[in-house]
């Protein structure tokens, strides 16, 4: 899956972001595997996911706290 801009994470489900984040998760496992092993051939993979997990984890965590206040926005 190509990389996501902020904006469209949003409009993304709940469920949605945390199968996304499993995936990064197992994908940033084996990006630093392969870069242990000398077999990744731009280790800069490796600090967009680790980016690209960090505004999911933020947009869903923003959606966590709606829901926990019990307001929504407009």
């Amino acid at each position: 899956m190509p990389h996501l801009k902020a904006s469209a994470m949003r409009d993304m489900t709940v469920d949605e972001i945390q199968v996304r984040v499993a995936e990064l998760r197992e994908e940033m496992f084996n990006l630093r595997f392969r870069n242990t092993m000398k077999q990744l051939d731009n280790p800069l993979k490796i600090r967009e996911s680790r980016r690209e997990m960090a505004r999911l984890l933020t947009v869903l965590r923003e959606k966590e706290r709606v829901v926990v206040k019990g307001e929504e926005k407009p």
